[in-house]
């Protein structure tokens, strides 16, 4: 009985802090729709300030909203692959593959020489590359839905550099890992084929069966589609991440499948769950970021992220410039790819659990805290749609 009691308490204390956590990110939602803003800043501000070495760390469970916020990943790139088709997807990936190779030359090289300059080896080098070099998929999933530009004539050229990147990490991450626990490159290379087979298999079913897909999912009741749809998104990333692929791509070429009137179904019932889970991936991720650490590093992330946020910028514009695009909507795509996120914190990860670099991890952590508040608020100011203020002021 007393083990039954102490459970039960364990279970109300944990109850009342996550709730206490969403209506507080309900309430950060609420100024950031009142002052015209995306809400994602608040949200890391948030994490930053409930987390370990914050204002008022909150005790909740670690994991329960690590695996929240890892399905607010899959969900913002699976509701992002609804907006396209199996063919833009395949033309945009061989028009944007020059668009690809800068977007690595640009933001990767500040990154590798960065820790050069600090005196690191060349592996710890190498990943501050990463961190540099890859924009957050799921911060700017949100914000391009949050500011409507889904349908905006850069959005395309966004998502091949977002697409070529993920794809990218497929190789860059078992490559990395298996250089860090010492094995040769055999492994590595091993590692790679299983991840390329895996992305070719999937990408091959989700062009060529993609109206087979939607027709399984497909059926009169709500209920059964968001079963349907929810637990096949989750599988195929769980199995995505254990070949050794991100999830969110394989949660990506999910939304790609899915054809015909399905999708407008499956983004109307699975966007609430979205947001949820999206809010929740921000807040974790500044629940991470341990505050004291952020002082000393924080000049020399603040130097790194106005270069890179720069060199973002000029990706952005050449992929929008590559694809036909003209005017102000160039410099909006640049815009949109600044903020990183989620692979960069797992590529410092790697760094810091192997003991390669103490300073990697707090130098990261500021950068990309500086850099995923700093690239929502350009994206919304940065050669603003007339359209889009004119909504607001409505």
């Amino acid at each position: 009985m007393p083990i039954a009691l102490a459970a039960s308490s364990d279970i109300s204390r944990i109850f009342i802090e996550l709730g206490a956590a969403i209506v507080g990110l309900a309430v950060l939602a609420r100024l950031a729709s009142r002052w015209g803003f995306s809400a994602i800043p608040l949200y890391l501000l948030a994490g930053l300030a409930f987390g370990n070495g914050g204002l008022l760390p909150l005790n909740v469970s670690q994991e329960f909203v690590h695996i929240g916020a890892e399905i607010g990943v899959v969900l913002l790139l699976f509701m992002l692959g609804l907006e396209y088709t199996g063919e833009e997807l395949g033309m945009s990936l061989r028009t944007g593959l020059p668009s690809g190779l800068a977007d690595f030359a640009l933001n990767f090289l500040p990154g590798l020489l960065a820790g050069f300059l600090l005196g690191w080896g060349t592996l710890a080098a190498v990943l501050l590359g990463g961190v540099t070099w890859i924009s957050s998929s799921g911060v700017i999933a949100k914000v391009l839905g949050e500011l409507g530009r889904m349908n905006n004539p850069e959005t395309p050229a966004i998502l091949s550099v977002l697409v070529l990147e993920d794809l990218a990490m497929a190789l860059y991450l078992p490559l990395v890992s298996v250089l860090l626990v010492g094995r040769g490159w055999r492994e590595g290379i091993i590692s790679i084929l299983i991840a390329l087979a895996t992305v070719g298999a999937v990408l091959f079913v989700a062009l060529r069966f993609d109206k087979a897909i939607s027709r399984a999912v497909s059926h009169q009741s709500d209920e059964i589609i968001l079963l349907s749809t929810f637990g096949l998104v989750l599988l195929v990333a769980g199995v995505a991440q254990k070949l050794q692929v991100s999830a969110a791509v394989g949660a990506f070429l999910v939304g790609i499948a899915l054809t015909g009137a399905i999708v407008e179904r499956a983004h109307r019932m699975l966007a609430p769950l979205r947001d949820l889970f999206a809010a929740t991936f921000f807040f974790f991720f500044g629940l991470e970021i341990d505050p004291s650490s952020l002082p000393k590093v924080l000049p020399l992330a603040a130097v790194l992220g106005a270069v890179t946020a720069l060199t973002k910028l000029l990706t952005g514009w050449l992929a929008a410039h590559r694809a036909g695009i003209e005017g102000p909507a160039r410099w909006r795509a640049g815009a949109a790819l600044v903020a990183r996120g989620e692979f960069s914190i797992v590529i410092a990860g790697l760094g810091v659990s192997a003991g390669l670099e103490p300073r990697l991890g707090p130098l990261s952590a500021a950068y990309v805290l500086l850099l995923a508040v700093l690239g929502p608020i350009l994206a919304r100011f940065v050669a603003p749609e007339r359209k889009s203020l004119v909504t607001e002021s409505a």
